[in-house]
C-alpha cells in the first residue's frame, strides 16, 4: 500500500439510494465494484446530506457548509460569489481541483457583474463552474419543451451523439432517454415506457460515455507532477427512467423490494407530508404498476453504474493509479421510489437523505479498517475536511463545517464527534408551497437526526414531525403531534438552537487569529486606561517617553 495519498477520485451518482448496493443489504440488486470498494475501504452507514435535492445538497457538498450558510437553498438558485469551494481549498495546498460531469450549479451573474468578473476569464470561470476547473461539464438534464431548454448550455454529450449519428437537435431525449415504438419515440418521461429499452447503444448511453471521459482525464494526468482531484459526478440513476439494453430486463418487478408504507401514514397527516403525498409525483408513485415499472429499470441504471466502475477501477489497476489515489463513492440524494406514498426525494425519511458513502484510502495507515462499517453521524459537508486533511492540509474550520472522517479511516475515534446531524429544505418555489399557501420564508424545513430520533421543524406555524429510530426504523409512525413527547422535542430544539446559533459567517479570520488578536494592540501603541507611564511596561510606552523632536521648516518659521 502507498504511504501517501497522491489523487482522490471523488465520485458521485445522482438520486442513489442508500440501500440499493449489495453491501448495503439489497436482496436481489448485485454490485460487486462497489462492493468490492467497501471491502478495501470503510463503508459509512448514516451519512447524511444537508438537503435532500440536487443543487442544494451539492453546493453544501463543494462547500462544506450547511445550507443556511451558502444561500443556495434551492436548485437553480445560485451559489453567491465569495463562497469558497474545495477547488479554492485544494489549489491551497498545491492540488488541482477537476470536474466531469455534473454539479448543477447556478453561476452568481449578478455577483460577477457588480465585481466587474468577466466569465470567460480563469477567476470567473472557476467561480461560474462551482470552483472546478473543467474537463467535462454536463448537467444530463437536455429536457425541452414549449419554452426551450431546460439547461441552456451547450451539451458536450449531445453533441457526442450528433458525432457518432444519431440525429435530431437533442438526441438526449430522442435516443439516451427514450425506447422506440414502431418508428415513434417512446419517451422515458412516461414511465410506461420505463421497461423499453433506451434506443441507444449501451457504449454510448450517459454512464459508459462519461466513464470514457473520466479514463480520458486520468491518462491525460498520468505524467503530471501536480496532484489532482477529479470529480467524476454522473447523471443516473436519476430519472428519466430508462436504460439501455441489456440492463432494462435484467430485474422484473418480482425483485421489487416490498414497498414501505402504511395505511396510518394517510390518517390526518403532517400538511407539508401530506402536500407532497397529493402532488403528481406522489400520486404516482402510490400506483403498485407504477413501481413495477420504474425500480426494475431504477436497479438497471444502478447495475449499469456498477459496470462502468468496474471498468475505472480495471484502468486504475492497470495505470497503477489506484496505489495512491483516495477513492470516495456517495451520492446527492436519494429515491423514495413509492415508500411513505412519495417519488422522487425533498423530504427527510432515510430513502430520500440518507446516501451511500464508501471511502477508500489506499494508504498503510488504513490497513485496519479495511472492509468495515462506521456508523458514526456523517454529513456530506464532511467530505471537503476529509480531502484536506488527506493531503496534509490545515483544515480552515472557521470557513468549513463539516469535520474530517480521516480518523475513522485509520481506526480512530475523533474526540468530542457530532451528537446529531442536520439537513434542512427550502420548498418556496414548489407546488406544495403554493398548495399550502406559504410566504417562501415560511415553506422550509430542518431536521436533526441522531441515533435514536428524528425531528423536523417546520416554518410556517406547523407543528414538527418525530420519529423514533430505535423502535420505529421504517419511519412509518410521526409522534410529532403525540402528547408525551415534550423531552425529546425540548432537546431537539435545544440542538436546533445550538446550531442555528453557530458562528457560520466569520469566513475571513480564522479562530487561530483572533486568539492573537486577544494579546492587544498595546504593543502597537495603543495604550488604553492608562493613567500614569508605570501603570505598564516601561518597552510598552518608550515611544511616548522621550524629548520633543526639533522642529524645522515650515513648522519652525511659525
Amino acid at each position: 500500500m502507498a504511504k501517501e495519498i497522491r489523487n482522490i477520485l471523488f465520485i458521485m451518482y445522482d438520486q442513489l439510494r442508500h440501500d440499493y448496493l449489495g453491501c448495503t443489504g439489497h436482496p436481489y440488486l448485485k454490485t460487486p465494484n462497489m462492493d468490492w470498494l467497501a471491502s478495501q475501504g470503510v463503508r459509512f452507514s448514516n451519512c447524511y446530506v444537508q438537503s435532500p435535492i440536487c443543487g442544494s445538497s451539492r453546493m453544501s457538498t463543494y462547500t462544506g457548509r450547511y445550507v443556511h450558510s451558502h444561500g443556495a437553498q434551492r436548485n437553480n438558485f445560485p451559489l453567491k460569489v465569495g463562497e469558497q469551494t474545495m477547488g479554492d481549498h485544494l489549489r491551497k495546498i498545491g492540488m488541482e481541483c477537476w470536474l466531469i460531469g455534473k454539479t448543477h450549479m447556478t453561476v452568481d451573474a449578478e455577483g460577477l457583474s457588480r465585481l466587474g468578473i468577466a466569465e470567460d476569464g480563469v477567476i470567473g470561470a472557476r467561480l461560474s463552474e462551482c470552483g472546478f476547473d473543467i474537463h467535462t461539464r454536463d448537467d444530463g438534464l437536455w429536457a425541452e419543451g414549449p419554452d426551450g431548454f431546460y439547461d441552456e448550455k451547450r451539451s458536450p454529450y449531445n453533441e457526442y451523439l450528433k458525432a457518432k449519428g444519431y440525429g435530431g437537435d437533442n438526441p438526449w431525449g430522442d435516443f439516451a432517454n427514450a425506447g422506440a415504438v414502431d418508428g415513434d419515440i417512446a419517451s422515458g418521461w412516461f414511465m410506461r415506457h420505463a421497461d423499453k429499452p433506451a434506443n441507444i447503444k449501451n457504449e454510448d448511453s450517459e454512464t459508459p460515455w462519461l466513464t470514457r471521459q473520466a479514463i480520458d482525464f486520468m491518462e491525460g494526468k498520468r505524467d503530471s507532477d501536480v496532484p489532482w482531484l477529479a470529480h467524476v459526478s454522473y447523471i443516473k440513476p436519476h430519472w428519466p427512467y430508462i436504460v439501455p439494453a441489456p440492463y432494462h430486463d435484467m430485474y422484473g418487478p418480482n425483485q421489487v423490494k416490498p414497498v414501505v408504507r402504511d395505511d396510518g401514514e394517510l390518517d390526518d397527516p403532517h400538511p407539508v407530508y401530506n402536500a407532497f403525498m397529493s402532488n403528481p409525483i406522489g400520486q404516482a408513485f402510490s400506483r403498485d404498476e407504477v413501481r413495477a415499472k420504474v425500480i426494475p429499470t431504477y436497479m438497471g441504471l444502478i447495475k449499469q453504474c456498477d459496470d462502468e466502475l468496474g471498468n475505472l477501477l480495471e484502468y486504475m489497476r492497470e495505470s497503477g493509479a489506484i496505489e495512491d489515489t483516495l477513492i470516495v463513492l456517495t451520492s446527492d440524494h436519494g429515491d423514495y421510489l413509492g415508500d411513505h406514498w412519495l417519488g422522487e426525494k425533498d423530504l427527510f425519511h432515510d430513502p430520500s437523505v440518507k446516501v451511500p458513502l464508501i471511502i477508500f484510502d489506499p494508504t498503510e495507515a488504513a490497513d485496519g479498517t479495511r472492509g468495515t462499517v462506521c456508523d458514526a453521524l456523517c454529513e456530506a459537508i464532511d467530505l471537503v475536511p476529509t480531502f484536506v486533511d488527506a493531503k496534509g492540509g490545515e483544515v480552515p474550520d472557521h470557513i468549513l463545517e463539516g469535520r474530517s472522517l480521516m480518523p475513522y479511516l485509520h481506526g480512530l475515534v475523533p474526540e468530542e464527534w457530532r451528537d446529531f446531524a442536520v439537513s434542512e429544505y427550502d420548498f418556496s418555489s414548489s407546488g406544495a408551497a403554493n398548495a399550502l399557501g406559504l410566504a417562501p420564508c415560511d415553506a422550509r424545513l430542518f431536521m436533526i437526526v441522531d441515533h435514536k430520533w428524528k425531528f423536523i421543524h417546520a416554518e410556517g406555524g406547523f407543528r414538527p414531525l418525530l420519529f423514533d429510530l430505535e423502535n420505529d426504523p421504517q419511519e412509518l409512525v410521526d409522534l410529532g403531534g403525540v402528547a408525551g413527547q415534550s423531552e425529546v422535542m425540548d432537546l431537539m430544539y435545544q440542538r436546533l438552537g445550538v446550531w442555528a446559533r453557530r458562528l457560520s459567517q466569520r469566513t475571513a479570520t480564522s479562530d487561530k487569529t483572533v486568539r492573537a488578536m486577544r494579546k492587544g494592540s498595546n504593543r502597537q501603541g495603543i495604550l488604553l486606561g492608562v493613567f500614569d507611564e508605570g501603570d505598564v511596561p516601561a518597552e510598552l510606552s518608550v515611544k511616548y517617553r522621550r524629548k520633543v523632536p526639533d522642529v524645522t521648516g515650515a513648522a519652525a518659521d511659525e
